[in-house]
């Protein structure tokens, strides 16, 4: 998969689940067991989580950044009411990228089930059921113009680009062969055999700190990398030489689902974090001539006309014309 062929998303209807899958298992900080069901849902609804222990209307959130309750160590969404649910990155993450357009999260407290520290489970579980097709346009936020943001020692943008395409830079500040950056298209393939295994890791100068704030009551070496002075404690070792910074796509294109459309857009980043990735798509949506609420057919007809009129000289054009096979659009 190395051309324009394999990646311009040409899924142009939405999509849920084909059936309903159900998973248990304890949260990374509340360390409480959940029971997490996942069913399909109709056309245009987008993703909305339903509390099962909270009654009526109260129970339900949609999974909007427009909902962000908290965004530095997970992100949490909550309604009008107040009700919340937590580290959602990882099932976001994995719907997003297996091209579920609508879906009910049902979840028996207020924590996604933290698995094995990856969103390896929710995509084997999402392939299991199925995708279904729906009778209905996907929508989409084309990227026109560049948006970015910088805070302190960290920087996102969100560039116009034909492609979905994602690069972090980070330090992971370990391992003597883990890489500190990766780019990729946001592709279903790309995101099941290179992403979705990566597991979040977590440094032992950070523990006792966290879990005094009343975070990380539930991570464990079973659900997360552990580095201790620069050294994998897990027997197992790593996934991949770089798995840090493979989840740290994981964590980003679980924000970028937050947009509620696919985003035609290339989103950059370097010393990646829930809160400054928030930021910039707060940011994003607030710079309306930088992009249009459209859909996916129609960002195809968009960037096919620009490419057809392509001038040598245009840097928007350049900016893929090394590593793309424009004639593909």
């Amino acid at each position: 998969m190395n051309t324009t062929n394999d990646f311009v998303d040409r899924s142009y209807q939405q999509h849920t689940l084909a059936n309903s899958f159900t998973c248990t298992g304890s949260g990374l900080h509340s360390g409480k067991n959940t029971v997490l069901s996942v069913l399909p849902g109709e056309v245009n609804t987008g993703i909305v989580f339903i509390r099962k222990d909270v009654q009526g209307v109260r129970s339900e959130i949609q999974a909007s950044w427009k909902n962000i309750k908290e965004h530095r160590f997970s992100i949490c969404v909550s309604n009008a009411f107040g009700v919340q649910v937590n580290t959602i990155e990882h099932i976001m993450a994995a719907l997003y990228a297996c091209d579920i357009d609508n879906a009910k999260i049902l979840i028996d407290g207020p924590e996604i089930p933290f698995m094995d520290g990856s969103a390896d489970i929710f995509v084997s579980l999402i392939n299991q059921v199925g995708v279904l097709k729906q009778n209905a346009q996907r929508h989409a936020i084309i990227v026109k113009k560049p948006v970015s943001i910088t805070t302190g020692d960290k920087f996102a943008a969100i560039l116009p680009s034909p492609i979905s395409w994602i690069e972090v830079e980070s330090e992971p500040n370990f391992g003597e062969t883990d890489t500190n950056a990766f780019t990729a298209p946001i592709h279903r393939k790309i995101f099941e055999d290179q992403l979705a295994s990566a597991r979040v890791v977590i440094f032992s100068e950070q523990l006792n700190i966290l879990r005094k704030r009343g975070l990380l009551l539930g991570g464990t070496i079973k659900n997360s990398v552990l580095v201790d002075n620069g050294k994998v404690m897990n027997k197992e070792g790593l996934r991949f030489p770089d798995e840090y910074i493979r989840h740290e796509l994981v964590n980003c294109i679980g924000d970028i689902s937050l947009l509620g459309a696919r985003l035609i857009g290339q989103f950059t980043t370097v010393h990646t974090d829930h809160a400054i990735n928030q930021a910039l798509i707060k940011k994003l949506h607030n710079e309306k001539e930088a992009w249009e609420y459209s859909t996916v057919k129609k960002s195809q007809a968009y960037w096919a006309q620009i490419l057809k009129n392509r001038n040598a000289d245009s840097p928007l054009v350049q900016n893929f014309m090394s590593r793309l096979d424009l004639s593909a659009l």
